[in-house]
């Protein structure tokens, strides 16, 4: 077992999803508070090991299907890098020491963490075998990291951007369910027990749907805020939402969110033209 098993077993790449926790200061022009930052920052550290301890649980889950599948074969506890035992002892010190320091920070967002860690046992252990409802779960948990971040600086969320980051969300949700889909046409290989409901032609669609649902919510978000010009960036937003669908659909790469943002260059340009401009736009 060494270190970089370890930080793979933890998922540490999953982590840019915890950034939800600070859209509550970003969006209520509060990035200058200190004090605000600094609460979502350790909100952050803190769900981050929840959320840690949750992929462990649902590696030891699916050791035998993640062993059949093309990638995720290679993660620590499939590929034998890591053992059972010393899995469960880093999951019980990351949920331990997660909760412990959501408790010096909020006890609402404490419930609503251990209410996150809950919901995605139920995931792991059967509702993941159900279609639809669990793309749901997943899109809920981003709706959550909202909420955490929300409690700990007492900051009140508009009803738009729990909208649009659920809607954003299953979206990114249906494109990992094509993968799964692609790989089982190919293969021969069911990667999750739910891949009997879904087809290409439904996914293709519903990510269809999502997608312009996406943009209209993002647009009326921006005409809510006293700005004249906030909704020019509803460019950035149509353009990352196109490059990711060409992605999905044309090159057939969409199993992981994460890494398609961490490794297309297009899509981090876009992504960061998009924070720029609307910080511009909305701070100066």
């Amino acid at each position: 077992m060494t270190l970089n098993s370890i930080i793979t077993l933890m998922r540490v790449d999953q982590y840019i999803k915890n950034v939800f926790i600070f859209l509550p200061v970003f969006f209520s022009l509060q990035l200058s508070n200190t004090s605000l930052i600094l609460s979502s920052f350790f909100a952050f550290i803190a769900f981050s090991m929840v959320a840690s301890a949750v992929y462990i649980i649902n590696d030891l889950h699916d050791i035998d299907e993640d062993s059949a599948h093309p990638e995720k074969k290679l993660r620590p506890l499939a590929s034998g890098t890591i053992s059972k035992i010393h899995a469960v002892i880093i999951m019980m010190v990351l949920l331990l020491f997660g909760i412990l320091l959501f408790l010096s920070l909020s006890l609402k967002a404490t419930l609503i963490t251990v209410f996150y860690f809950f919901m995605n046992i139920a995931y792991t252990f059967y509702l993941k075998r159900i279609a639809i409802i669990d793309i749901n779960i997943i899109s809920i948990g981003f709706v959550l990291r909202l909420f955490v971040g929300s409690s700990v600086t007492n900051i009140i969320l508009s009803k738009w951007i729990i909208i649009m980051t659920f809607l954003l969300a299953l979206f990114l949700a249906l494109s990992k369910r094509r993968d799964d889909v692609i790989i089982f046409s190919d293969t021969g290989i069911k990667i999750r027990k739910s891949i009997d409901g879904y087809n290409l032609e439904f996914l293709d669609a519903a990510m269809s749907i999502m997608a312009s649902i996406v943009i209209v919510a993002y647009t009326i978000y921006t005409a809510s805020f006293n700005s004249e010009y906030l909704y020019l960036t509803t460019f950035f937003v149509i353009l990352g939402i196109l490059r990711y669908l060409k992605i999905a659909l044309v090159h057939k790469n969409c199993g992981s969110p994460t890494r398609i943002v961490n490794g297309d260059k297009f899509m981090k340009l876009i992504l960061i033209s998009w924070i720029v401009s609307f910080s511009i736009i909305l701070y100066l």
